[in-house]
């Protein structure tokens, strides 16, 4: 059998590939490019002459087992994105998937991500963050997308954002993490990269006064403060309290068995959450 080659491209300046990437594209049989006239640029530019096939996100179910087909007749195949490493907010996984229930060997070529190119010049913390990729366009889905934000543990978020749309998400942003610090990447690693940083309300006057906005590719990166966390596990503290004493009122059980339904029922709630939850609200039934 071949080899699926996940290889990462540049995201803006072409001296970012690899040897080894430029190897991999120079001897591999085929190349499953995302656009072939974004691939065709980087392979004139070092004079790589290789067959390729278009593999994008309207037909990656359906070009997938055609690959694999190349794949089982010892076939190399080298998977690219337009930018970037492939499979991380870019078509890729529905490939990688088959080639490994095929028992088909995939090898990663690394190299450039917005997401930690980002993160490594934003001066945010980045211990632990959370890669969310493109918000959903309609106004309910995003607001699901930040409750899941406030829930959260992990202070930093990254977020893919079109020139259109930058503005309107980070006023959105603006008015849940008024205290919150952020980072704006546009157009990294190419001649005219931009990078706005700091308070979150300070940021978006510049990039809603900023005439040329609406060109490039953004990487949002987002701090939560330590006290925007405290409030929203407050807050979901109190909700689950809550949850609980409808639980007794509704059963007509007792605070311990109240524990064990929503423990069995709800399944989207943390344990040490609702255990936490119950002992705030036994201190309160214990004061009365």
């Amino acid at each position: 059998m071949g080899i699926l080659y996940v290889v990462a491209t540049p995201i803006g300046n072409l001296n970012d590939i690899s040897k080894r990437a430029l190897d991999i594209l120079e001897n591999s049989d085929l190349i499953a490019a995302e656009d072939t006239r974004n691939t065709i640029k980087i392979l004139n530019h070092y004079k790589i002459k290789k067959k390729m096939t278009s593999y994008h996100k309207f037909n990656e179910k359906n070009k997938s087992n055609t690959i694999i087909e190349y794949l089982l007749k010892n076939q190399n195949v080298a998977l690219v994105s337009d930018a970037g490493t492939p499979c991380i907010s870019d078509p890729g996984y529905e490939l990688v998937k088959l080639a490994r229930e095929k028992n088909i060997e995939v090898i990663s070529i690394p190299g450039p991500s917005a997401v930690i190119t980002a993160l490594s010049i934003s001066g945010l913390d980045t211990t632990k963050f959370t890669f969310l990729g493109f918000l959903p366009t309609e106004t309910k889905k995003i607001k699901d997308e930040i409750e899941k934000i406030k829930r959260s543990d992990i202070k930093t978020f990254v977020i893919y954002e079109s020139p259109k749309r930058v503005v309107n998400t980070v006023e959105i942003l603006k008015e849940e993490f008024e205290s919150c610090n952020v980072f704006i990447a546009s157009d990294l690693t190419k001649f005219h990269e931009r990078g706005f940083f700091g308070n979150i309300e300070e940021v978006y006057q510049k990039i809603k006064e900023d005439p040329k906005i609406e060109k490039g590719e953004y990487v949002i990166v987002l701090e939560k403060k330590e006290q925007e966390q405290n409030q929203d596990k407050n807050k979901e503290k109190e909700s689950i309290e809550s949850l609980l004493v409808d639980t007794m009122i509704k059963n007509k059980c007792s605070l311990k068995e109240a524990i064990t339904i929503l423990n069995k029922n709800n399944k989207n709630l943390k344990k040490n959450m609702i255990y936490e939850a119950s002992l705030n609200l036994k201190k309160i039934i214990e004061s009365k």
